[in-house]
C-alpha cells in the first residue's frame, strides 16, 4: 500500500506523529453495534479520534452514547448517512433490521453496498483524513473504500477466537464434504481439544441459499485486510487467537471485554437503549432487595423473539425453578391475547421473586449487580462476554449463526456452562418446532444456582475468569497494551505512512 506525503491533499497537515483516526463502520445490528462504539471510546479515551458510521435508524440509537463521550472531551465522532432501502427493493424503514420482509436479507446487505461512494466523500470531504478503515467482517465493499482513500482495512470481529478459527478451520479443510446430513458431526481440525459440529450449526459466514456471492466476497475481503480486531481478551483463549492468527497469517488485536470500558451507570444505562420510555432504575431498584448470588437474569439478546409455546414453558420452568429471576421480553406486545394473559398472570404468581422486562434492559448493570448468581443465555458474543466479565455461571441456549460455538467454548472449553440441550438453530433456517421443556429449564437453572460439587466449580471458574478480563484491560494488562499497539500503528509519521504502511 502507497504511503501518502505530507502535501497530499487531505486536508490536515501532517506533523512528526499525527493522531490516529479510526473509522468504525459496523454491521446495523445490535450484537454488532454496541461492540464497535465501545471499542471507538476506548480508543477515543486513550487519544485517538475514532468516527462510527451508522445509518439514519442506528445513528438515533448510538448518538445519546456518543453525544455523552463528547461532551466528556473524548474524540469521538459520528457520521450518518442514508440507507436507499428502495434502490435495493426493501421498503421503507427497513434501515431498522427488525423491518426487513423475510426473504428480503440479501437485498438488504446489498443496499450496504450502496455506501460505498457516499462514505467515500464523506471521508474526503471532512478531515482530518482516516489512517484506518476498521469494518464489521461483514462489510466486504469497504475494501473498495479503503483502497481508493489508500489506507489500512481492519476487519472487526463481534466474536471469540475459538469461533472464527473453528468456523475457518472446518471450511479450510473441507470437513464437511461427503457429509449428506446437516445435523451429522464433524471434529473441528486443527485445534488442540476435540470439538464436534454439524453443518447446521456452523455452515459459515453468509453460507446460505442466495448468499453465495456474499460469502465468497466476504471471504476474499478477510484475506485482504491488515489485521484482526476482537472483542475477547487472550488469557481465556490464548491457543485459539494464536492458531487463528497463523492460520489467517495476520496480526490478532484482542481489546475486549470492551464493555468493562462503561464505568460509569450513566454510560452503562445508554448502551444499546432502543427506546426513552424504560427506566432503568427500576430493575436494579428490585434487585437491590434480593440476597447476593441468588436471581436468575433470563435475555435472549435483540434479535430473538421466542416462539409462543416457548415463552409458556420457559415462563413455568422459571416459576418451578424457585429462584428469583429477571426475565427480558422483546416485542411481548406482538404475542397472542392468550400468551399475554399467561404472562400477566404468571407475574401476579411470581409477585415479588420474579420480574418481567418488556423491551430493552439494562443489561450490564445487571449482570454486574450482587443479586444476581447466573445468566440464562442465548450465547450471543457480547451477552457470553459481559457474562464472563461478571464472573456469572451460565445456562446456554443457542438460536443461530456463532452463538452454538459460543456455548462450546462456554460449556467444553471453559467449563462455566450448562446446556438445554439445543442442537440445531431455531430461527431462519427451522424447518421443525423445537420447544425446551418446563423440565429442562427448571434443572438447568437449578444447576447454575443450587451449588453442588459441579455447580461449585463452575461458579469458581467463572469468577477466576472475571479476574482475568478485569486485569486484562488495566495496566499492565493484555487487553489495554493491544489497544495501545493498535493506536500506535495506525498513527501517520511525518510522511504521512503508519507502520501498516511501511510493513511494520
Amino acid at each position: 500500500m502507497a504511503c501518502q506525503g505530507a502535501s497530499n491533499g487531505r486536508g490536515n497537515a501532517i506533523g512528526s506523529a499525527a493522531k490516529a483516526h479510526f473509522v468504525f463502520v459496523p454491521l446495523m445490528f445490535q450484537g454488532h453495534v454496541i461492540p464497535a462504539v465501545d471499542t471507538a471510546l476506548l480508543l477515543a479515551t486513550h487519544g485517538a479520534l475514532a468516527s462510527v458510521v451508522a445509518t439514519p435508524y442506528n445513528a438515533a440509537r448510538i448518538r445519546p452514547t456518543v453525544d455523552f463521550a463528547r461532551k466528556s472531551g473524548l474524540p469521538i465522532r459520528l457520521i450518518e448517512l442514508p440507507l436507499d432501502c428502495a434502490a435495493e427493493g426493501l421498503p421503507e424503514g427497513a434501515d431498522d433490521v427488525d423491518k426487513i420482509p423475510l426473504g428480503l436479507e440479501v437485498n438488504y446487505f446489498r443496499a450496504l453496498m450502496l455506501l460505498t461512494e457516499p462514505l467515500e466523500r464523506h471521508l474526503r470531504a471532512h478531515p482530518p483524513y482516516p489512517t484506518c478503515i476498521v469494518s464489521d467482517f461483514y462489510h466486504a465493499w469497504t475494501v473498495q473504500v479503503a483502497a481508493n482513500l489508500k489506507v489500512p482495512r481492519l476487519c472487526f470481529f463481534s466474536m471469540c477466537a475459538f469461533c472464527v478459527l473453528c468456523q475457518h478451520n472446518v471450511e479450510r479443510y473441507n470437513s464437511y464434504d461427503g457429509v449428506a446430513d446437516d445435523n451429522e458431526p464433524v471434529v473441528v481440525p486443527g485445534v488442540e481439544r476435540r470439538i464436534e459440529v454439524t453443518r447446521a450449526q456452523a455452515p459459515g459466514f453468509l453460507r446460505a441459499p442466495g448468499f453465495e456471492k456474499l460469502a465468497d466476497e466476504l471471504e476474499l475481503a478477510l484475506a485482504e485486510s491488515d489485521g484482526i480486531v476482537m472483542n475477547s481478551f487472550l488469557e481465556m483463549e490464548p491457543e485459539y487467537v494464536a492458531g487463528y492468527a497463523a492460520a489467517r497469517k495476520m496480526k490478532v488485536w484482542t481489546i475486549g471485554p470492551v464493555s468493562l470500558y462503561h464505568q460509569h451507570a450513566a454510560t452503562l444505562a445508554k448502551r444499546g437503549n432502543t427506546t426513552t420510555a424504560i427506566d432503568a432504575d427500576e430493575s436494579l431498584r428490585w434487585l437491590d432487595d434480593k440476597e447476593p448470588s441468588t436471581v436468575v437474569y433470563v435475555s435472549f439478546g435483540s434479535i430473538v423473539h421466542a416462539d409462543p409455546k416457548q415463552v409458556v414453558e420457559l415462563g413455568l420452568g422459571l416459576e418451578a425453578s424457585g429462584h428469583p429471576f429477571v426475565w427480558v421480553l422483546k416485542n411481548p406486545d406482538q404475542y397472542s391475547e392468550d400468551v399475554r394473559e399467561f404472562l400477566q398472570a404468571l407475574e401476579e404468581r411470581v409477585a415479588g421473586r420474579g420480574m418481567l422486562v418488556r423491551g430493552w434492559s439494562p443489561q450490564v448493570l445487571i449482570l454486574n449487580h450482587a443479586a444476581v448468581g447466573g445468566f440464562v443465555t442465548h450465547c450471543g458474543w457480547n451477552s457470553t462476554m459481559e457474562a464472563i466479565a461478571a464472573g456469572l455461571p451460565v445456562v446456554t441456549w443457542p438460536h443461530f449463526s456463532d452463538q452454538f460455538l459460543n456455548e462450546k467454548l462456554a460449556v467444553e472449553v471453559l467449563g462455566i456452562g450448562v446446556s438445554v440441550g439445543i442442537k440445531e438453530p431455531l430461527m431462519w433456517v427451522s424447518k421443525k418446532e423445537i420447544v425446551v421443556g418446563r423440565e429442562v429449564v427448571e434443572v438447568t437453572v437449578r444447576s447454575i444456582m443450587d451449588g453442588g460439587g459441579e455447580g461449585v466449580e463452575r461458579r469458581r471458574k467463572a469468577l477466576a475468569l472475571s479476574e482475568k478480563a478485569r486485569t486484562a484491560v488495566q495496566k499492565g494488562g493484555s487487553s489495554l497494551g493491544n489497544l495501545l499497539d493498535l493506536i500506535k500503528h495506525f498513527e501517520v509519521d511525518v510522511g504521512g505512512c503508519t507502520a501498516v504502511q511501511k510493513g511494520a
